[in-house]
């Protein structure tokens, strides 16, 4: 049995897959202990039994390495670094957030001056020794450490990507004491500061991991458990702690998982993927596959390790609405989250929320929320909302509304930045809303985008869950080799990614991959000599003496022109490997609700009558014209008049605006 689990800041989510059935569950998360949530949905699934035979294997989305990231919260961590070097993590690029600030607060430095220790070594920018490290140095070294006391180490020598022994020994003088973390593990890659920020943070983070992952594990009795990476694949989670920083996207690239698969089994290339849970909202374009990027960030630190390229915004069911001191109206970014939740969730909270607006719009149902599993509180959302629409003079109805659009601005212009800004037409995608939160809103989003046509998955509001049984087993490797094209033979580009493959495959053999194959994919990183951004070209063995022409055409594509008298640098050898999943067969959920009965309501502002029926109900080829509410056990779909919605044969609901319906 496989058990996909996707810890949100408002829900946990569960997907279980047996040889006969999917089952889906949710409970509220708890964030001060991600594992009791987790542990609580394995009981209520009635699962203890397979876990105390080891009879469950887990593939979790863990926000243990993000929140901890997000508040500042990591290890205590000494940096290591060449002697004068030590403040190069607080300088950074010294790119400015607020350029016209005059009164701008420094940012807080990622490692206090204290923590920052320089040693005597040296290399060049060729990997040559100029400065040897000595055994005294790092005795002495030894020593200003353990006098820190600290829990964690970064080490992050200047060209250690080159040659590595320096930090190689400082690693083994250290390691067994504290958790050690070195750049030419972490991310072997030019540019010291990104390198030192990923190499910091993967030791401040690890500790945190390792101890909610050895927990975890614990509990479930040494059960199987793989994390979810950033990258959209799994690792073992014994060695996830290893690439904490690995973990960052942990949650939202389950969904990406389970949307490219989407896209492959309806034969949809072309997809703009939309996640709007509790807390958040994540939205990802995918044009025949998801892009990676090493230009990520988190509180303002870059992360320049591989994962999928998505914008994140603080709009989710959970969002406040609130007036600032000029009286106007705003929704996000905070978040009430599972504790005390939206007003309706009658568990403390009195913040109006999305949640709150869609359930006073009559669009979520009251008695029907987590298919009856949870009831809401309208009274009480009509009273919070009654509160601040008098101080906005406006009446309960107008200010529900006004949260919905505030809200889908929000979204719209997050799809905007996907899309349009990067030269792509919206409406040459379909639009795949998923989250508990994301079928409110799908039509609504694709008439603000222009776009003709949606679908909402088969249990959306797990999807994520499921995208982590979707996943495959997945190492990124990238190491910096800089030289011009013309200058490396075949055969050097050969050494290099089978240096980079046999350090992979050692990884994924630690997971017990069997006799199961083991896929390549080879790029490299390339730019114009004198330039300092890269293109990613594929790269295969018959490619070698046509990769710059392909370089040059993918120039033309992204920036309008091309230099085909400029010299052609190779910087970085990139490696994707990659194992297939073995729990990859689609079953069709089995569960179905005990009221599949059809209503007729009339809602507040909507002039006709509005259908209510559940999605199980629905048979395949069926026509649904909207106005309607399709309910379902884990999400609710607001089907707008003018739209249209049929379930495919895959259970998908996809959904057409009138004028492209066919008949």
């Amino acid at each position: 049995m496989y058990l996909g689990v996707d810890a949100g800041g408002t829900f946990t989510d569960f997907v279980l897959l047996t040889e006969q059935e999917v089952r889906i569950h949710k409970v509220l998360s708890t964030p001060s202990n991600p594992a009791q949530a987790i542990l609580q949905g394995i009981e209520e699934l009635g699962l203890n039994s397979a876990v105390d035979n080891k009879q469950l294997c887990i593939i979790h989305g863990s926000t243990v390495a993000t929140n901890a990231a997000l508040e500042r919260k990591g290890a205590r961590t000494v940096y290591i670094t060449n002697n004068g070097f030590g403040d190069i993590l607080s300088i950074g690029r010294q790119a400015r957030k607020e350029l016209y600030n005059l009164n701008a607060k420094p940012p807080i430095p990622p490692v206090p001056s204290e923590l920052c220790l320089e040693i005597e070594t040296r290399r060049d920018s060729e990997g040559k020794l100029i400065r040897p490290l000595s055994d005294d140095d790092i005795e002495a070294l030894k020593q200003k450490v353990n006098d820190l006391k600290p829990e964690a180490i970064a080490i992050n020598l200047l060209f250690s990507f080159i040659n590595d022994d320096e930090e190689l020994r400082i690693q083994k003088a250290l390691e067994g004491d504290y958790f050690v973390s070195r750049s030419s593990f972490v991310l072997p890659k030019y540019k010291e500061y990104e390198r030192g920020i990923a190499t910091w943070l993967n030791a401040s983070l690890g500790p945190k991991v390792k101890n909610y992952i050895d927990h975890l594990i614990e509990q479930l009795n040494g059960c199987p458990v793989s994390i979810m990476q950033s990258s959209g694949g799994t690792i073992a989670a014994e060695q996830a702690a290893l690439r904490s920083v690995n973990l960052l996207l942990s949650g939202p690239a389950g969904g990406l998982a389970a949307v490219r698969h989407i896209g492959e089994q309806c034969h949809l290339p072309k997809i703009m993927s939309f996640d709007m849970g509790g807390t958040s909202t994540d939205v990802a374009l995918m044009d025949g596959n998801f892009e990676l990027s090493d230009e990520g960030s988190i509180n303002d630190w870059p992360v320049a390790i591989p994962m999928l390229k998505m914008e994140t915004i603080g709009a989710g069911g959970g969002s406040i609405a609130w007036i600032d001191e000029g009286n106007m109206l705003h929704v996000g970014p905070q978040s009430a989250g599972s504790a005390p939740g939206p007003v309706c969730y009658n568990k403390g909270g009195t913040q109006v929320t999305v949640t709150d607006a869609n359930l006073v719009l009559g669009r979520i149902r009251a008695d029907a929320f987590l298919g009856g599993g949870m009831s809401l509180d309208i009274a009480s959302a009509e009273s919070a909302l009654d509160t601040l629409a008098s101080k906005l003079q406006m009446s309960r109805l107008q200010l529900a509304e006004g949260i919905i659009e505030l809200a889908e601005q929000q979204m719209v212009k997050a799809l905007h930045a996907i899309s349009i800004q990067k030269g792509h037409n919206p409406n040459d995608f379909t639009l795949c809303c998923f989250g508990g939160a994301g079928g409110l809103h799908v039509c609504s989003l694709a008439e603000k985008l222009n776009m003709k046509s949606a679908i909402i998955p088969q249990n959306s509001g797990v999807l994520s869950a499921y995208g982590m049984l979707k996943a495959q087993k997945q190492r990124q490797f990238t190491k910096t080799h800089i030289i011009q094209l013309d200058d490396i033979s075949h055969h050097q580009l050969e050494q290099l990614f089978e240096g980079l493959e046999s350090q992979g495959t050692k990884e994924l053999k630690l997971e017990q991959v069997g006799r199961q194959t083991i896929r390549s994919e080879r790029s490299l990183d390339l730019r114009y000599q004198g330039q300092s951004f890269t293109l990613n070209i594929p790269f295969s063995a018959d490619q070698t003496r046509n990769i710059a022409d392909l370089f040059h055409h993918s120039h033309q594509q992204h920036y309008g022109h091309q230099l085909t008298n400029t010299a052609v640098e190779l910087v970085n050898v990139c490696l994707s490997l990659t194992i297939e999943t073995q729990q990859s067969n689609d079953v069709i959920c089995t569960e179905v609700q005990n009221d599949a009965t059809t209503q007729v309501i009339q809602l507040p502002s909507i002039e006709k009558e509005v259908t209510i029926l559940q999605r199980e109900a629905i048979k395949e080829g069926e026509t649904i014209i909207g106005p309607a509410i399709i309910l379902e056990k884990v999400s609710t779909t607001w089907l707008k008049e003018g739209w249209c919605a049929k379930i495919d044969q895959f259970q998908h609901l996809v959904l057409k605006k009138h004028e492209v319906i066919v008949q």
